[in-house]
């Protein structure tokens, strides 16, 4: 392909409304009430996992009939285990294993969270031509195992049909409205299951499934539809130099500018994440989504999330495009979630939030995981599934070495940014954190060398151009 042109300069004036306020607006008072939120992410379920068949295959999805291993056409070198594989989607029965321990490990049993967020991929990784508008969606199971709570969901880039295209409204007339079908057909599961107010159905039918929801409680919730900035949907290489093509990022804009005049408090969701080491999203929609979170952050925006990777990974955004890195300037960070899925060489996982119920800050989170290693050893027996067991506690794995950071202060951008810098007093914690990337998967390579520095970089990089102009690239990925 040819190489993407460069970011360009950015012409703010009339993109905001209003300038952002001096003096900020006095925070909310936390009101010491936690609620207990689901983040799920990527559970990638694929119909056609075959107990039995190779798990080690040469290309493509594992744990298909069709898909042997060239070494052994015949006979299975790994046979895929009842309950999943390294280099394989999510079976049936893991994914129900997964949403079965939730509520029990959790303590929500009989209760629900208070909200639960999906940050998308619900179908397997397939080419087009094994995929079909019919291709499964979990809402349903989702609302019958979680409890009570709304889920608030994103499209990701495997909930479209063809994989990842999404075309954007500027082209016109029907080459504008060909992905209609599905941003109608979520909007009204979301309907279905009563997550949705019927003024969020109609903007995610009208706006590529994207909406805003503003709860009782003050929060609004606003979920974006991220195949608009990412580089596998061909659509995007449509008049590049504009960063926002489709008018996504505008939307996103005057829905926190509503929030602002409101004093309300913002999540904002999505699948593509817009940074770490820059190399899923495109350049220009996401140099303009950082200087978007400049403006509403930190009184507006509370907290960003997002999926896509696989992997448990974290941004931070600072003020002016991230000209001076220091805890002063750290304005928002964004919680990149882990999949359910194990595809490739992860663990199976899910995260909590305790979330403070007036400013809407995370005041901590706890992350579970199940060993995929130890799958080939509950075979051939049915009865008892893999076991989820608990991984880390945030604020413990990191917040040890933060000085004057006490048990009321939440896990924000200042927080995050001084782990970063007892990362770079010490590589352990570190070596800590790529441990948790993969989900503690024995698969996981230990980061060290360039690896060291370069995973400090990609958390503090919140946009493609960050990172990819101050970032040694190579070391993104655990997988």
């Amino acid at each position: 392909m040819c190489p993407p042109p460069p970011t360009v300069a950015l012409n703010l004036t009339g993109w905001f409304a209003k300038p952002k306020p001096t003096p900020l607006p006095t925070p909310k008072q936390r009101s010491g009430e936690r609620l207990k939120v689901l983040h799920l992410s990527d559970v990638h379920l694929d119909p056609r996992y075959a107990t039995g068949a190779e798990a080690n295959c040469s290309s493509g999805t594992c744990c298909r009939a069709n898909k042997p291993n060239p070494l052994s056409p015949n006979s299975a070198l790994l046979p895929a285990p009842r309950f999943g594989a390294y280099h394989c989607d999510t079976p049936l029965s893991l994914t129900l294993s997964g949403l079965e321990a939730i509520p029990v490990l959790t303590g929500t049993n009989g209760s629900g969270f208070a909200w639960t967020l999906y940050t998308g991929d619900m179908v397997s990784h397939d080419p087009d031509n094994q995929l079909s508008r019919r291709y499964s969606i979990l809402y349903g199971l989702f609302k019958r195992m979680l409890g009570s709570g709304p889920l608030y969901a994103a499209l990701g880039n495997h909930d479209s049909y063809n994989q990842a295209q999404d075309a954007p409204h500027s082209l016109g007339g029907a080459l504008a409205q060909q992905f209609s079908w599905n941003y109608d057909h979520v909007a009204s599961l979301w309907e279905h299951e009563q997550w949705l107010p019927q003024s969020a159905v109609q903007l995610a039918r009208s706006h590529y499934s994207a909406y805003m929801v503003r709860r009782a409680d003050g929060l609004r919730v606003i979920s974006l539809n991220t195949d608009l900035w990412y580089r596998a949907n061909y659509f995007n290489y449509i008049n590049m130099t504009n960063p926002d093509n489709s008018g996504m990022l505008r939307f996103l804009t005057d829905e926190l500018q509503d929030a602002e005049d409101a004093g309300d408090r913002v999540w904002i969701m999505g699948h593509v994440l817009t940074g770490w080491d820059g190399t899923n999203p495109l350049r220009n929609p996401t140099n303009l989504f950082y200087q978007i979170v400049d403006r509403y952050s930190p009184h507006v925006i509370a907290n960003i999330f997002f999926g896509h990777t696989h992997e448990d990974q974290m941004n931070i955004f600072y003020t002016n495009n991230a000209t001076e890195m220091t805890s002063e300037a750290a304005t928002a960070v964004s919680w990149i979630g882990p999949s359910l899925t194990p595809n490739n060489n992860l663990n199976s996982g899910f995260r909590v939030y305790e979330v403070d119920s007036a400013t809407f800050e995370i005041m901590d989170a706890h992350t579970w995981k199940s060993d995929v290693d130890s799958f080939p050893a509950l075979d051939p027996q049915v009865e008892f599934g893999p076991t989820y067991s608990y991984e880390y506690n945030t604020r413990e794995a990191y917040g040890g070495g933060i000085r004057g950071w006490s048990a009321d202060d939440p896990l924000n951008a200042t927080w995050w940014h001084l782990v970063t810098e007892a990362m770079e007093a010490g590589s352990s914690l570190v070596t800590t954190f790529n441990t948790f990337q993969g989900k503690s998967s024995v698969q996981t390579p230990p980061c060290v060398g360039d690896c060291i520095a370069a995973k400090v970089c990609y958390i503090r990089s919140g946009s493609a151009p960050i990172a990819m102009q101050n970032c040694k690239q190579g070391f993104g990925s655990v997988q």
